[in-house]
């Protein structure tokens, strides 16, 4: 990566960090003046104090279920850890790319799914698992599969995982109290409570969840930047991407639902692009649905992933820039 865009992604990260602690801080003082307001009417004594106690228990709750409930490989994708003795090859492949980003040798493990899928799970890089599918693996030739597996071990070098669930606390804390918040019912004393709350966490959830997914994007085209300096070719993992992305279009619908919980984890979105999709209604096929319209503002906020073909041209740009170097090198030898 060069300096330029090394600079850049630390500015993004930056200003990421500091709008997702602004969002955190929001949300903490939401939850917050909501118990006060409460407490305050009916007159409890010490509001200050018990509304900080409540809300403390509250979001220390939250973060214990869900941080705790961190899914292992084979729960997340359905895949089983595989030995060097099983998948020499991949595990070779696995090593030599490791080495040259110098992080520690994965653990590969093999889901069974046709939908492409490559993605590495884990928090510390010393315990790393690299999921493959077979749709991948048998997708690939061993130079594609070599560069997927460069562009996983470039978040892995990048700590993405480890960032990503840093800046994703105030979407999980939101996410957590909104599922286990119950349905506000009538105008009782439940639903004053209730209904603050709903609202609270869900702007959370939106903002956070929005600013989180520019920074995984930005994340996405760095790993890309790295697998293709390690491996030489970015043109490799341009095709490779192409590949996949074939793939996924020619995967059957109810495949892909299949592994959506992983989607953002993936080397590409295992989901359609709503803007891909031209669904017309009426008897001339000339009336586009209410819904079409939101189901594209929301993949635009929310995908975790740049377009496909954006990453191409980037990669083939790199190629072309990569061809240029080679010509003058020749020249100045010559």
């Amino acid at each position: 990566m060069t300096t330029s865009n090394r600079r850049l992604l630390q500015l993004r990260m930056v200003v990421s960090l500091a709008l997702l602690g602004f969002v955190l801080i929001g949300f903490i003082a939401g939850i917050w003046g909501v118990f006060y307001g409460i407490l305050s009417i009916v007159g409890v004594e010490k509001p200050v104090t018990t509304a900080s106690v409540i809300s403390v228990c509250l979001l220390a709750c939250i973060a214990a279920l869900e941080f705790t409930q961190v899914s292992t490989v084979e729960r997340f994708a359905g895949a089983a850890p595989v030995d060097s003795d099983t998948e020499p090859e991949l595990y070779r492949t696995a090593t030599t790319v490791a080495t040259m980003l110098d992080v520690p040798v994965p653990t590969i493990a093999i889901s069974d799914s046709h939908a492409p899928e490559a993605m590495v799970v884990g928090y510390r890089p010393d315990a790393i698992h690299l999921v493959l599918s077979a749709g991948t693996i048998d997708a690939l030739d061993a130079d594609e599969l070599e560069a997927v597996i460069a562009h996983e071990l470039a978040h892995v070098k990048n700590r993405d995982a480890m960032v990503m669930t840093a800046l994703s606390v105030p979407v999980v804390l939101a996410a957590g109290l909104r599922t286990r918040l119950p349905e506000p019912a009538g105008k009782g004393a439940a639903s004053i409570v209730i209904v603050p709350l709903l609202f609270i966490s869900n702007v959370v959830w939106i903002a956070g969840r929005t600013i989180t997914a520019v920074l995984a994007r930005v994340r996405e085209r760095a790993a890309d930047r790295a697998a293709a300096e390690v491996t030489g070719s970015p043109a490799v993992l341009a095709t490779a991407l192409a590949t996949l992305d074939n793939r996924i279009q020619a995967t059957p619908t109810r495949d892909l639902r299949a592994v959506e919980s992983v989607s953002s984890l993936s080397i590409l979105p295992l989901e359609a692009d709503p803007g891909s999709r031209d669904i017309r209604l009426g008897p001339e096929g000339d009336i586009e649905p209410s819904y079409q319209w939101f189901d594209r503002l929301k993949w635009r906020l929310f995908t975790t992933h740049p377009p496909t073909e954006d990453r191409l041209e980037t990669l083939r740009s790199l190629e072309r820039e990569r061809a240029l170097e080679s010509v003058r090198d020749r020249e100045d030898q010559d």
